[in-house]
């Protein structure tokens, strides 16, 4: 039986229905294909599963199992990539030839690179590993750093990206994104060797081009000189090059697709670029003068010595 609405329920319903009319884009009705967010996010808790292997089971990974557990989890994230796949491959076609036999061909062409996005990510956590003093071990960069994890979901979307799958890919990303801080666009390159340290706060845009051995520390901005130009920039070249052996402390903004920074640069925090840099310079901010007021009834010349003994 249908409950009865009051007056005033009625007439609340008949101005948001009227608003789904009026606004049609933010609504979707009998859409069939719909991706599913949950089933993308259980996809990429399998390829860690896969990719990670037994650092995230709930149960120990036994030597004598792990064909079966690979065959297992490999079934299951096939079923989830060809359903959602499908349904992403419709916002480019909403009518396309063979739809099935589309999405089977893309996900078989993913999984395929499973293990070179191992390789790589092997790489990741051993440039954490080296790079970062406070590391206990491996484990621990693999088990909690958030540099890792976003790396781990980029590395994962951009071979969907680059695969020609839409939504999907920027789906994981704004996933991790929530989860670490850290945006990366699922459209930037980036080589192997790759070092987040911290990481809140980082932003890497769509076009950004990233080399090896890359160390990048938190609130750094790897992005647009500016978007006012909206649609006409999409596939232009707006975000930095980044050479290899390139170290970006905590702060700096490095804008532009003009912009390119040359092997071995390393970039000071808080330091704005918008113009190249040549190979092996160092850039960095001059400090600016620190100013001290109090309000004890001392020289100024003895507040600024009584500073410096807690600062140095």
């Amino acid at each position: 039986m249908t409950q009865r609405l009051s007056d005033g329920v009625k007439d609340l319903v008949a101005a948001i229905t009227l608003s789904y009319a009026e606004i049609p884009e933010l609504i979707k009705i009998e859409a069939e294909d719909q991706i599913n967010r949950d089933s993308i996010l259980a996809a990429l808790v399998l390829i860690r599963s896969l990719v990670f292997a037994g650092f995230f089971s709930q149960k120990p990974l036994k030597a004598g199992y792990i064909e079966y557990h690979v065959g297992e989890l490999l079934e299951d994230l096939t079923f989830r990539l060809q359903s959602q796949i499908r349904q992403a491959l419709r916002h480019m076609d909403p009518r396309p030839e063979d739809p099935e036999a589309q999405a089977a061909s893309v996900a078989r062409s993913f999984l395929g690179r499973i293990p070179d996005l191992r390789r790589v990510l092997a790489t990741d956590v051993e440039a954490a590993y080296e790079g970062d003093p406070a590391a206990f071990n491996r484990d621990e960069i693999i088990l909690s750093y958030p540099g890792i994890y976003a790396i781990m979901v980029n590395r994962a979307a951009h071979e969907l990206h680059l695969l020609g799958v839409p939504l999907i890919p920027r789906m994981m990303t704004e996933h991790a994104h929530g989860v670490t801080g850290i945006d990366i666009h699922p459209g930037a390159s980036i080589g192997h060797h790759l070092f987040i340290d911290h990481g809140t706060g980082i932003v890497i845009g769509e076009t950004t081009i990233i080399g090896n051995h890359v160390k990048i520390y938190q609130g750094v901005t790897l992005g647009a000189l500016s978007t006012r130009g909206g649609r006409l920039l999409d596939g232009v070249k707006r975000h930095p090059t980044i050479e290899d052996h390139v170290t970006i402390y905590s702060g700096a903004s490095i804008l532009g697709g003009a912009t390119v920074i040359g092997e071995g640069v390393v970039i000071g925090s808080n330091a704005f670029i918008t113009k190249s840099i040549p190979e092996r310079t160092k850039v960095s901010v001059k400090n600016t003068e620190l100013q001290l007021l109090s309000d004890r009834k001392m020289p100024a010349e003895a507040l600024q010595e009584e500073f410096w003994d807690y600062v140095i």
